[in-house]
């Protein structure tokens, strides 16, 4: 706490000069909380483990072999899956502690070199064949089971991320929008089919109390999912009488949604996906073009709007998701 904030406490009879010592005092010798970069660091280690475990075959596969590689990987895979099962907590519908500090990083690091193993001997030996959707579908399977067994929302959204490819999808932050052909029908039906699948599965978790937990990482897939394979249907195959009534719907129900559960996130994502779809809507208007400076003039009014909108969306914006002074 500041100390003007203790003085003028203290001036107006609030707290007595000995309280505002020790709270002063309590404030300057407080313990200060790493735990969320202590949580970003290991989870950085493990992903830099794997990295460097990756570049370490790639630079020495001649020199190290196939079976010693092989034999490797999978002696991690499975030592951290035995200490995973040997520390877990009792299986539970409701979310459970770990059991340790470093519980939830071994797990994930097991996951991760399962993928890597399977990787590996599908490239070398192609174990798979060209049967690729297999390759995607036993690693979506396993770790669906994993996150429900031992409660772990990073293998949760590995599974997710194996469902999406074994349906045709690139569902990372890095590949949405760069190594999916929106251009196919195909790929554009199956995201939105995915993204309602992954919304329901979230709402379900909540409404049953099964893993609702679990319920952010459903929904945060499948708004995005949903919302860009929507425009894409829209601006790509323009298939307007399909899609435009569906974003409509989409943004009118995550806006319900994100007031009901006062999320300024969901909030944030339906607004910022349904004003890309009206800017879209705006320029695709026949306009005539003869206006000229009047046409110039309208667009800069529509952007300066806009950007009022979005003044008064985070001026207001506790207002209107109905949040009385509390921290999100």
């Amino acid at each position: 706490m500041h100390k003007h904030i203790l003085n003028e406490l203290s001036t107006k009879g609030l707290i007595s000069e000995t309280q505002s010592k020790q709270i002063e005092s309590y404030e300057t010798s407080k313990p200060f909380s790493l735990h969320w970069e202590l949580k970003t660091v290991l989870y950085l280690g493990v992903i830099l483990m794997n990295l460097g475990l990756g570049w370490l075959i790639y630079d020495n596969i001649d020199s190290i072999g196939h079976g010693v590689i092989i034999g490797g990987i999978a002696t991690i895979c499975i030592a951290c899956f035995a200490y995973t099962y040997r520390n877990r907590a009792p299986f539970s519908w409701q979310q459970t502690e770990s059991a340790s500090p470093y519980y939830d990083y071994v797990l994930l690091l097991g996951c991760l070199m399962f993928v890597i193993l399977e990787g590996y001997l599908q490239y070398q030996y192609e174990i798979f064949g060209t049967r690729y959707g297999l390759a995607a579908f036993i690693p979506m399977t396993f770790f669906f089971g994993i996150a429900y067994f031992f409660d772990h929302r990073g293998a949760l959204s590995l599974a997710i991320t194996a469902l999406a490819s074994w349906l045709g999808i690139a569902v990372t932050p890095a590949d949405i929008l760069n190594n999916n052909d929106f251009g196919d029908s195909k790929i554009v039906w199956t995201g939105v089919l995915l993204g309602i699948i992954l919304c329901t599965l979230a709402f379900a978790s909540e409404y049953r109390g099964r893993k609702k937990h679990f319920a952010f990482t459903y929904l945060n897939f499948g708004i995005h999912i949903l919302f860009i394979a929507s425009l894409s249907g829209l601006m790509i195959l323009e298939i307007w009488v399909v899609f435009l009534p569906l974003l409509i719907l989409t943004t009118a129900f995550f806006i319900w949604y994100a007031r009901n559960r006062a999320s300024l996130y969901f909030m944030v994502v339906a607004l910022i996906y349904s004003y890309i779809a009206l800017t879209y809507l705006v320029f695709q208007i026949d306009w005539d073009y003869t206006m000229g400076e009047a046409l110039v003039y309208f667009y800069t009014l529509y952007f300066m709007t806009s950007c009022a909108a979005v003044i008064i969306f985070l001026l207001k914006y506790k207002t209107i998701l109905r949040i009385n002074n509390t921290e999100q």
